[in-house]
């Protein structure tokens, strides 16, 4: 097989059809880029109704549970299974905006069966978490990031908009209300579910005149409780999560369900998780739910950290986002991290499996990992593909020569080790 250096691009877009009596074309609904990210533009709420009243933090109000539950044992904990006592609620409608935002317990959600929500995935989330430090006081880890995102998929979708700063402002509220429900062991937080679904009921596909934001937390422990474990993976060539000019960028629910079934032959022929990939060339995308990284060294020894680019298709993470600032802080002289090479050269650029291929032959494949808010950063110690196994170096804890150092790094910045600004302070 032939690999072509360049990702083939589609320039063509096809006009929205937004309902009936509103058309909007490639003229105002076009492929841009803030950073390298394409996003949709021009066409939001904002832009379709008018500027209406948006999330204020002064509205909220608290109703406390009058039977709050027992706190797990820590070491109980399953990802996504415990939720603590209470939720946040921000309804909106067309016509009068946002509402007054407000902390309840927690409880379930009353939809209509014809909501649209539920017959047209109009519906995105975030993940992010709370830490607590050794002094007890509690941070958010980057914030902004999840709201620029969360707004990003919320346009996609013709979801309302809101201010980043107001929503996590209630975040940090809601956070404050259930602080006992952050763990006090190392390695362990609250991982936050901010989510935005469409509420209103209709069969009529257009977008949402009513929509909720709500935020719910679960307790979680360590992604990997007894140790850092290099993950296999199964490089998938039978299903596509994302194509070009399509949903691949943004957060969408939409996006993850038809992931599962990838994940389960994955997962039935012996590997962890499932490396997608793309096109005839197989250029590698993501490794699961995960933003990706490869580091091999060139013909004279430097080291480059790979990470795919933000080009449609790739979720702009925030850990992703992170690990290549603290690399190029380490470039620049800006700070350097203790162990990683001198010299790194940090590139967001297409790699193909061909490439992997070439460099694992020649010894220049040094290591590969996934980032996200779960586990951070996940070492990988083979790729399954067309039938064999490509073996990635890890240490002997698991980890790579680039990898360790990134991850102590962030792990040091989210748990108050390390100092930064990159941390949001709920409350001391």
């Amino acid at each position: 097989m032939s690999f072509s250096p360049l990702r083939p691009r589609s320039t063509l877009l096809h006009f929205v059809r937004l309902t009936q009596t509103r058309t909007v074309t490639c003229s105002s609904f076009h492929a841009g880029v803030i950073g390298n990210r394409h996003m949709s533009q021009g066409i939001t709420r904002d832009s379709m109704r008018g500027k209406s009243v948006d999330i204020e933090p002064s509205r909220l109000t608290v109703t406390k549970t009058m039977s709050p539950k027992e706190l797990p044992p820590s070491k109980s904990l399953i990802f996504g299974e415990t939720f603590s006592d209470h939720m946040l609620r921000i309804p909106w409608t067309d016509a009068t905006g946002w509402g007054a935002p407000s902390i309840v317990p927690f409880s379930t959600i009353n939809l209509s069966p014809g909501t649209t929500m539920l017959h047209y995935a109009q519906s995105l989330f975030e993940g992010m978490k709370a830490y607590r430090h050794a002094d007890d006081a509690v941070t958010l880890f980057r914030p902004e990031m999840n709201m620029k995102r969360m707004n990003t998929s919320a346009q996609r979708l013709l979801l309302p908009t809101f201010r980043g700063d107001a929503l996590i402002e209630c975040i940090k509220a809601l956070v404050a209300v259930d602080r006992r429900w952050i763990p006090k062991e190392p390695g362990h937080s609250l991982y936050i579910r901010p989510t935005l679904i469409a509420t209103n009921s209709t069969l009529a596909i257009a977008p949402p005149k009513e929509a909720l934001l709500f935020v719910i937390t679960c307790p979680v422990g360590p992604y990997y409780p007894q140790g850092f474990k290099p993950v296999p993976l199964y490089g998938t060539t039978e299903y596509t999560r994302a194509a070009p000019e399509g949903i691949g960028a943004y957060k969408l629910s939409a996006n993850y369900g038809p992931c599962i079934i990838a994940q389960k032959c994955a997962a039935n022929w012996g590997y962890t998780q499932n490396l997608w990939l793309h096109g005839p060339e197989h250029w590698l995308t993501e490794a699961g739910m995960m933003n990706l990284f490869v580091v091999i060294k060139d013909s004279g020894g430097v080291t480059e950290l790979i990470t795919p680019p933000l080009d449609g298709m790739i979720l702009p993470g925030v850990t992703r986002d992170s690990v290549l600032a603290l690399a190029r802080n380490h470039v620049s002289g800006v700070k350097r991290l203790r162990g990683l090479p001198d010299t790194v050269k940090v590139s967001e650029r297409p790699i193909n499996m061909g490439e992997i291929i070439q460099s694992s032959k020649e010894g220049r494949l040094v290591e590969l990992f996934g980032t996200g808010t779960a586990a951070i950063i996940t070492p990988v110690e083979r790729i399954g593909y067309n039938g064999g196994d490509i073996m990635i170096p890890t240490g002997e804890d698991g980890m790579g020569p680039v990898s360790r150092p990134l991850w102590t790094e962030l792990v040091g910045i989210q748990m108050g080790a390390v100092k930064s600004d990159w941390n949001h302070v709920v409350s001391k």
